[in-house]
């Protein structure tokens, strides 16, 4: 129970940030914006880092898989990716496509295993919950 309200909160906040960071960028330009987001994340961050028990940064360095260092790099990809598709599309309609593509791009993690992820069996009905929602955006802007 405790996943699904956090995932829910999360969908929220993806929401309330994307409009932020739309509007931030009207007034300022994206790469102001952008920057402003990470900037403040990484604050966030290391205040709660200093706050906890504050594990060793230099771990960061013992990661086996180097690539996962890109962590940030797609965060930044996201923020702006995020933008540009809300400012076109408005935001719930950027949403329901970003929802879909993370869904897709998810299951097909799980489903090859990739990055270190533990593979799961392909199951229609996973499709079949993919094709639905691609539907629900056809529904959603059918006018």
């Amino acid at each position: 129970m405790w996943g699904i309200g956090i995932a829910l909160l999360s969908g929220m906040v993806m929401s309330l940030q994307g409009v932020f960071n739309t509007e931030l960028t009207k007034q300022t330009s994206l790469w102001v914006a952008a920057g402003w987001a990470q900037v403040t994340a990484f604050a966030v961050c290391g205040l709660v880092w200093l706050a906890s028990g504050r594990p060793p940064v230099s771990g960061l360095w013992k990661v086996d898989e180097k690539y996962m260092l890109l962590t940030g790099v797609l965060g930044a990809v996201i923020t702006i990716t995020v933008v540009k598709s809300m400012d076109a599309l408005g935001p719930a309609k950027a949403t329901m496509l970003i929802l879909i593509a993370q869904m897709v791009v998810s299951y097909g993690i799980q489903l090859f295993g990739f990055f270190g992820v533990e593979r799961q069996p392909f199951q229609w009905r996973k499709l079949l919950g993919a094709v639905i929602a691609a539907a629900g955006i056809v529904l959603f802007q059918w006018e």
